[in-house]
């Protein structure tokens, strides 16, 4: 195992958290949508600044049970560029996901080849926030309601991040996002749902609870989603530290940017206008040609001095073996180039800066 990983999870102090679970001793509720579950609820609506939240065992059943309590048919389109969790709900869900290219600076989806995408079949369109970068929601939401198409953002990787003073969770139908231990923000395992409309929140407690719609009624095919006590309180004693989290991302950021900004031959994440952003990740493009290494040549060395990279997002979704070669991956270039040369570098709030020094070093060698 590298010495420094790509991620390290934030926790609160032991106490804290012990503190925070104390009761669940007493009152032995430790699922089925009790205190700690209902507090973490209230706490997310009034932090991510949004109107409804449902809270779920991890985002990729946010993104599952969404699309199906929106009872979706057809076509979504969406983005290759992401992680296999959003197009597997789309197609768990028996809905066909279509392919739209990236923007070569944003890594989200690119607007100006979206409409071309649309046919009679499609239903919605799934675009994902990718390392804190926020899609184009105004152009997305101008081409959604132009073709009367559902919008149902993957914000895995924007928790926390507002455009123009609005919460990144109130934007689309829906905005679903991950809690897993390597985020930003973690409930040990969890996700939620954003949303607006309560009726969509009604189906979404149904869904997640077996269908169920009260104690002698199951009105819907559900799954068991809900999300237990223990990871709520984690959720709820994370979310008070958290801008202190990225505050301390932010460091990390900087101290990068020092070292790798104007290097021939890198392409590092830009800052986004009226963005506050979360500094969820670190990714940065070798190109060959110019920068005299490969990624994959970066990634080993810095392997061999005990640092782990990840190569994210790659493989592309739609190139994956699981769907048979049915996609071509040739109809999104942009995201396939980005594929071939993106590594993202340890990031979290803990890393020391002395550490992220070595690790510029080591990459500021390979250059040839």
């Amino acid at each position: 195992m590298p010495n420094i990983l790509v991620t390290r999870s934030s926790m609160p102090g032991m106490q804290e958290y012990m503190d925070e679970i104390e009761e669940l001793w007493e009152s032995h509720w430790l699922t089925n949508m009790g205190t700690k579950h209902l507090k973490f609820q209230e706490d997310l609506k009034k932090y991510l600044m949004v109107d409804q939240v449902e809270l779920m065992t991890n985002g990729h059943m946010a993104l599952e049970l969404t699309l199906q309590a929106l009872n979706l048919q057809g076509e979504v389109i969406t983005t290759p560029f992401t992680f296999a969790s959003t197009t597997h709900a789309i197609v768990r869900n028996g809905l066909t996901p279509v392919f739209c290219d990236i923007d070569p600076v944003t890594y989200t989806m690119d607007p100006n080849k979206l409409e071309d995408l649309i046919t009679d079949r499609t239903s919605a369109i799934m675009p994902v926030h990718v390392y804190g970068n926020l899609c184009d929601v105004d152009e997305i939401e101008r081409i959604a309601r132009k073709y009367e198409l559902r919008v149902i953002y993957d914000a895995a990787h924007a928790f926390g991040e507002t455009y123009r003073g609005k919460g990144v969770g109130s934007f689309g139908n829906a905005s679903c996002f991950s809690f897993h231990a390597t985020k930003v923000f973690n409930s040990i395992e969890g996700g939620a749902v954003c949303f607006h409309d309560e009726s969509l929140g009604k189906a979404l407690y149904e869904l997640k609870n077996f269908g169920i719609h009260g104690p002698e009624e199951v009105c819907a095919v559900g799954a068991n989603a809900k999300m237990n006590e223990f990871c709520a309180a984690m959720g709820i004693c994370n979310l008070r530290h958290v801008e202190d989290e990225i505050s301390r991302r932010q460091a990390v950021v900087q101290r990068y940017r020092m070292h790798l900004e104007g290097i021939e031959g890198l392409q590092l994440n830009q800052a986004q206008p009226e963005v506050k952003s979360n500094y969820a990740y670190f990714p940065v493009i070798f190109e060959e040609r110019i920068f005299g290494a490969s990624r994959s040549e970066v990634f080993e060395r810095l392997e061999k001095n005990g640092i782990g990279a990840r190569k994210y997002f790659y493989p592309l979704t739609n190139t994956f073996s699981c769907f048979h070669q049915r996609y071509d991956v040739n109809e999104t270039p942009v995201a396939l180039h980005v594929s071939k040369r993106v590594l993202t570098l340890p990031l979290y709030a803990d890393l020391c800066l002395q550490d992220v020094d070595r690790i510029c070093e080591i990459i500021k060698d390979c250059k040839r």
